[in-house]
Formats: structure tokens, sequence, C-alpha cells
């Protein structure tokens, strides 16, 4: 899925008419959502109707104008975990005022995913390697597993960082109740043994334990809290009341939100729609996903995007299209005006438990593994999971994103050059390096850079090649290769024009071989007395080297 991805209509079978499958498979996923949604509400530290709010925008929004026929959108635990660490980023705010400032968080990521949208930036994604996103997903996981223990063994650490909360958990150990450890060690035991059930709701199954065990009275004497009254109250939408200031200091950590939402949720719906041979749309989901947390921050709800799990869990019950995802709105809802007054009979023990198991995937350090294998990215991928957990979340993220750019552009930098002749005799010319037998025409140099040309690293290649002419006596003609340079910027373009110019100085002939049409056209332009058409005329670099192809040193460039 990309920007280029044209907007077609799905396959057939994901845009059928929705039957019994859509209908089970909505009833199924209604029951793991509903509970998660309480549930991250908790890890973004916003009132349990956020998330609700947030699932049933994701589920209505993408249900009706996505691409996806699996894809599930709403509330997950990674935009949570992001969306909190953002809120409390900016210190002395109450209740109220951070619930405005987590909804115009939310609100200005949609406009940035509607924006992307028109603008048809659909591999806007890509700015996040994914040795970054993996490595950030290990220590968000790692993350949010320790923050959900405070609610499970009743204890409040003086501090919130990942290693000073973990010294404060085993700090508190004389206070932990143990009855709530035991109610979530139970449960997770639970959820992972109904797992291998897809179409069973593991995570509804348990909550109707827990508000039993709450009813009777049992986790009252335990010391065991519940979530509390939830109230939700769609009259009111509107935009959050913030001043001009508040406004633009959240415009970055706004796009940090949208980025790692349409990361997360780019992975989903692209693993999924590659499994099943469906076509989608990138553009068309960022304009689905912008407008499901535009309406969820009109409500003060959570970010929302498609996660993982939700939308394997929605695939493995069967669903054959997005109907199955509006059904398990309708079913939410049914739920919420019948049964909201018994949700909130739910212990915080086996809500930390469903967040605990969602993450759980993402625990296994054995998705860093290729990139030690590869020897490619290890440091990346290290740096995220530090970053994280050092850090937080919101500023592990930005570092371990700058740290992948500051690595691309270092590798971009390289001044690595090599130095071509025929192999045999064919038409190919070879690295003489790593093929000592290839041919080098006689008084011709062949220079070929190996990474594209741009204003980090022009002036350290031609350094590089003028160093070769130099000690390179008789040379007649110089042919340079820019198979690897898809486009120049204007510093390049200088570059090349200097070099034009010494090339000439040393009487010798400059051609350009392999020139991309895109350069070919800009090539064009470029007034420059040294850079005519003749120069970038051969497109192989058997039609520069060729005597036929040589030129009188004074033949003057072709009239326009």
């Amino acid at each position: 899925m990309n920007a280029a991805t044209p907007q077609t209509p799905l396959t057939s079978t994901a845009a059928r008419r929705p039957g019994i499958a859509d209908l089970v498979a909505g009833v199924s996923i209604a029951g793991l959502l509903l509970p998660e949604a309480v549930a991250y509400s908790g890890i973004a530290g916003l009132p349990p109707q956020a998330g609700v709010i947030a699932l049933f925008a994701g589920l209505l929004v993408y249900g009706f104008f996505g691409s996806s026929r699996f894809a599930i959108v709403s509330a997950t635990s990674s935009s949570a975990a992001v969306l909190f660490a953002a809120a409390t980023s900016m210190p002395g705010v109450d209740l109220p005022t951070r619930l405005a400032l987590g909804a115009g968080i939310v609100g200005l990521a949609g406009a940035f995913f509607v924006i992307a949208g028109i603008l048809k930036l659909g591999a806007v994604s890509s700015l996040i390697a994914k040795p970054v996103l993996r490595g950030f997903a290990l220590g968000l996981a790692l993350t949010i597993v320790v923050k959900q223990l405070p609610k499970v063994l009743a204890v409040q650490p003086a501090h919130s960082d990942f290693f000073r909360l973990v010294a404060g958990l085993f700090g508190e150990w004389r206070h932990w109740n143990l009855a709530g450890a035991a109610m979530a060690l139970v449960a997770l035991a639970l959820l992972r043994g109904l797992s291998r059930w897809r179409a069973v709701p593991a995570a509804l199954l348990v909550i109707m334990g827990g508000i039993a065990l709450d009813v009777s009275g049992l986790c009252h004497a335990w010391g065991v809290a519940a979530v509390g009254p939830i109230s939700l109250d769609f009259s009111h939408p509107g935009v959050p009341p913030l001043d001009r200031a508040q406004w633009q200091n959240l415009g970055g950590l706004a796009f940090a939100m949208a980025l790692i939402l349409y990361a997360e949720s780019y992975g989903s719906i692209r693993t999924f729609a590659m499994r099943h041979g469906d076509n989608v749309s990138a553009n068309r989901d960022l304009l689905a996903l912008g407008g499901a947390n535009l309406l969820s921050a009109l409500f003060q709800g959570m970010p929302v995007g498609a996660g993982y799990s939700a939308t394997s869990a929605n695939e493995s019950a069967g669903a054959q299209s997005r109907a199955a995802g509006i059904v398990a709105g309708l079913v939410v809802l049914v739920a919420v005006l019948t049964l909201l007054p018994w949700i909130a009979h739910t212990p915080e023990p086996l809500l930390a438990a469903i967040v605990i198991n969602a993450v759980s995937h993402s625990l296994n350090p054995s998705a860093l593994r290729p990139y030690f294998q590869w020897r490619r990215d290890r440091l990346v991928a290290l740096v995220a999971v530090a970053a994280v957990l050092l850090l937080g979340v919101l500023d592990g993220l930005l570092v371990a994103i700058g740290v992948s750019l500051l690595l691309l552009l270092r590798g971009f930098s390289r001044t690595t050059v090599s130095w071509l002749g025929r192999l045999g005799q064919s038409h190919d010319y070879v690295d003489t390096a790593r093929h000592p037998e290839a041919v080098v025409p006689p008084r011709t140099l062949i220079a070929r850079p190996e990474v594209p040309l741009f204003f980090g690293n022009a002036d350290a290649v031609f350094a590089s090649i003028r160093a070769r002419v130099d000690a390179t006596p008789g040379l007649q003609r110089m042919v340079l290769s820019l198979e690897e340079s898809p486009d120049l910027d204007a510093t390049s373009i200088e570059a090349l024009c200097d070099f034009a110019a010494y090339v000439r100085g040393r009487g010798a002939r400059l051609s350009l071989a392999r020139v991309k049409d895109d350069v070919r056209d800009l090539l064009a332009k470029v007034n420059s007395p040294d850079l005519h058409a003749q120069v970038y005329a051969p497109w192989s670099v058997d039609d520069a080297v060729q005597p036929q192809a040589a030129q009188p040193l004074s033949a003057a460039p072709p009239a326009a």
C-alpha cells in the first residue's frame, strides 16, 4: 500500500453483501473490543468513556469509508500510551485541561491524516523505519506492562518513569495486594488458554466473571478496586477550548501521534491485504482514519488506528467485508445502552490483564533477531528500545526516528565510487575491484557513484573522482554513470557543472551514462556550456566509450 496505489474497488469478496460470516465476526470481536476500549482509556489516563467513544468513531467511520475488509479501527495500546505521554508533557495542568489537550492532539492528528490523504501522501509511514517500529513496539510493550502493575498490586510508587517505577514496585512489596495479583494471573491464563478459539469472546467472559465477583462483594473484601461509573454524553460535541499558544504547542505532538498511528495501521492493513490478495488504497485509508479521529476528538475520545491484534481477531473470526466492523459497532452500542452500569463493576486487575495480553505479542525480543543476523540496523532497533525505556514513550519515539534518519543520511553521505570495466566480450560493465579481469578502455575512466547524489555527498563524491582523474595521465575520456541518482538537487547540479568544467580543463571529454529521464529533463534546463545534450546523449556505458561517440573538444553544443 503506497501513495501510488490506485483507488480501485476492493475484490469481489470484500465488496459483496455482508452475510452470516460478518454477523458472527462482528459479534465475536465486539466482546474483545469493548473491554479493551475501557482498558486502553486507563493507559491514556482518561475516563473509560473516552475509549468507548473512540471505539464507536473508529468502527463506524472506517466501516463505511475504509478500504480494508479486515481492519478494525479502534483505540490501540500504543496510541493510548503516546497520548498519555503527550498530554502529560505539559506540566501543571488539571484533569479538564488535560482532557482538552488530549482531544486537541487527537483532532490535529485527524486533520493531518485528512491533509495527507488529499495530498495523496499514502507512503508517509515510510518515515519510520521497520527496525524503529519493532524496537519501539518492544519498549512500549514493556512500558505498558510495567505501568499496569500498580493497578494489579494496588500500590502507587512515587515515580512513573520505567526504571524508577520498577524499583518503586519492588520497594512496596510488603503492601502488594496478592488477591489482585492472583486475579490478574488467572485472567491472563484464561485469556491465553481461550485464544486458540478466536470466535470465543475471551475478554468479555473474563470481564463477566470479574463483574460477578465485584457484585457479590468479594472484590471489596479483597481490597480490589473496580472501574467505577461510566457516562457517555454525545449531546455536546465541540472543538476543545484551547488558546492559540496551546494549539501551536500541540502541533508537533499531534504529528508524532499521526506518524505512529498510521505506521501501525499501515502495517496491519497491508499485512492482511497481501495475505488475501485484496486491493487497498492508502490515500482512502488516510481520509478514513482522519475522519474517525476528528469524530472521536469532537466528543473527547481517544485516538484510533487499525491495531494488529483486533484486525487479526476479525480475520480469524471469519469476517468477509467491512460490514463486520459495523456489526461490531452496533453490538457495542447495544451493550453500552443495556450493560453500562454493570461494566462499572469491572475489577481493575482484570482490565490490566486484558491490556497485558493485548501487548504480549510485542514482548518477544526475537522480532529483533533478523537485524542481528543480517548485521543491519541493529543499533537503530536497540536505540528505539532504550529510548522508550529511558526517555518515555513520546520522546523515545522521536529520538528513535531521529537516529534512524541520521543513520540514513550517514549512509547516503558515503563517498563510495566504483570504477568500471568491461567484462569479457559482453556489454556489461562491472566494478573492477570485484572483477579484476574486467578491461578498462585505454585512456578512459568510468566512475559510478554508489549512492544517490544530493547536497550531503555531492562535493565529496566529485572530490574522490577528481583525485583519481589527477592520478591518471593522458586521460581522454571520462564517463560518469549516474544510474544510482534518480534525481539531482541544486547542490548536486552545481557540483556536476564544476566537475564538467574541470574535465574540460584537463583536456578530456565528459560523458554521462545511464541517466534517468527525469535527470535528462533537468539537465536540459541547466545553462552550462559543459553539460550540453551531447554530454548526456549516451544511454549506456557502452555507448559512452565507443570511439564514434567521441566529439572534438571544440565542438559547440547543439542549438536549442
